[in-house]
């Protein structure tokens, strides 16, 4: 049974009831590449709305089950706790919703959100230097998460053949006598009966608290290696009314921790005019979260840009805290074995320290990765997934787990190319306050629009270490 080709945005239907029943599909099973027939998505987060998307292009149907009750707008829930602090939609991201949802930019703003250049409007305090500022012409989106996330799960809703089955604890996997093949799922709705769900495929994008490791144990597959860099990071975040121009022509400030200055700040504009200001302490250093509190640990940031424009501002609300202890990351593609018709994506294999705004882009490239393995002539396998998933994972990762390592109190696998990039960025850094053309190459790579390897090739090390005498500014 082929793939039935469809218009990714055609309307389809939106009653989750007749997808929460038992359900049998026709093939499945029997055909050589695994597709067409049904495949369920666990969780509603921008993983898996973004995974849904991609999977409506090669099978019939697809069920998205989700704990939470799913809000008809930009709202906040209680399996999403972070969507309470700032998040930014980075540069590669906003381009690859733009291509999965034509026209998703123009509903962001619509909704309330903001966008800027990637550098015209972003002000970036790195290493102790200010980075150059020039239109670089890389769009990100400035909005909360559930105004992000409503717009495409909006844009979900509407696919033929998707169907949402919101309030449903996932109980774990079904799956053939020998663990060889996953065949659906057993969800379980508010301590009611339980309900088999059959499948050709499940994709788990629940998260961080993934129960996916101890499914492959149970299965007989073993759980995947993990790599850990313990940050202790902690932080803070309060909304702002602020006065016009208090942020100059800037949209976003970013503070970033360094060794000798282990406090970071982001603070930018988000939907509806508001402001929000994110600030994080690494190795135990915690914000407070009483509003003098706050803003002594704002003040103490090594520029004082941020905590001059938030001075005079409103607060709409107390500081909100939240604690990350690591960043982690399951190396799926490592393992011996892996059931057939199961997939992870998102923050289940890789989760970042959220100073980095890299989660919602990072859960794009890996959806961007799933498409780009659906669309070839070959089979689609755990091996040929996660080779490519790894793939798009790795920039990220190195960028966030490899400059966390440079702070000697945290703790994780310091290889000696690490150690040498390490002791290279600040070297970037300082010629990108002097050069607008080394500023924007670092932009594309913290934007993940460009891997990091192009910040080490010859011509561009040539250009940073003749640049060696410039002193920090802070």
């Amino acid at each position: 049974m082929p793939a039935r080709s469809k218009k990714p945005d055609e309307a389809g239907p939106r009653d989750s009831e007749t997808f929460g029943k038992p359900v049998g599909i026709e093939g499945g099973f029997g055909m050589p590449d695994n597709r067409g027939g049904h495949a369920v998505v666990l969780g509603a987060s921008m993983a898996g709305l973004l995974t849904a998307r991609v999977l409506s292009e090669s099978y019939e149907r697809i069920t998205v089950v989700e704990r939470d009750e799913l809000p008809a707008g930009p709202e906040h829930r209680r399996g999403v706790p972070q969507s309470r602090h700032l998040h930014v939609l980075l540069a590669r991201g906003t381009s690859i919703l733009e291509d999965l949802f034509p026209g998703f930019v123009s509903e962001a703003v619509i909704a309330g959100a903001s966008t800027a250049d990637a550098l015209a409007r972003v002000r970036l305090m790195v290493s102790g230097y200010r980075l150059l500022q020039r239109d670089v012409g890389l769009r990100t989106v400035l909005a909360g998460r559930p105004l992000v996330e409503g717009v495409v799960r909006t844009r979900v809703r509407a696919l033929t053949g998707v169907g949402f089955l919101d309030r449903h604890d996932v109980v774990g996997l079904t799956a053939t006598a020998d663990g060889r093949r996953v065949t659906g799922v057993r969800v379980q709705a508010g301590g009611g009966a339980e309900q088999s769900i059959e499948a050709d495929l499940v994709v788990d994008a629940t998260g961080r608290g993934s129960r996916s490791p101890l499914w492959l144990e149970q299965l007989g597959h073993g759980r995947p290696e993990v790599e850990k860099v313990q940050v202790g990071l902690a932080y803070g975040t309060r909304t702002y009314r602020l006065p016009d121009g208090a942020m100059g022509k800037d949209q976003l400030m970013l503070n970033n921790a360094t060794p000798g200055h282990q406090r970071a700040a982001v603070l930018a504009e988000q939907e509806d005019g508001l402001t929000r200001l994110t600030v994080a302490g690494m190795l135990g250093d915690k914000p407070p979260l009483d509003p003098k509190g706050f803003d002594a640990f704002t003040a103490s940031l090594r520029f004082p840009d941020i905590f001059e424009a938030v001075r005079d501002g409103e607060a709409l609300h107390d500081p909100i805290g939240f604690q990350v202890p690591a960043n982690i990351r399951h190396r799926y593609e490592r393992m011996r074995s892996f059931p057939d018709g199961f997939l992870i994506l998102g923050d289940a294999v890789c989760s970042f320290n959220p100073v980095y705004g890299q989660g919602m882009t990072s859960a794009a490239m890996q959806a961007e990765a799933m498409r780009a393995v659906l669309a070839g002539d070959r089979a689609l396998t755990w091996q040929r997934f996660f080779r490519a998933a790894a793939r798009a994972i790795d920039p990220a990762w190195q960028i966030s787990a490899g400059g966390d390592l440079a702070f000697s109190g945290v703790i994780g696998r310091r290889t000696p190319l690490i150690r040498m990039v390490n002791a290279y960025l600040p070297r970037v850094h300082a010629a990108a306050s002097r050069d607008e053309e080394m500023s924007e190459r670092f932009i594309r790579v913290a934007a993940l629009v460009d891997r990091p390897e192009v910040l080490v090739r010859p011509g561009t090390v040539l250009r940073v270490l003749g640049r060696r005498g410039i002193e920090p500014e802070a």
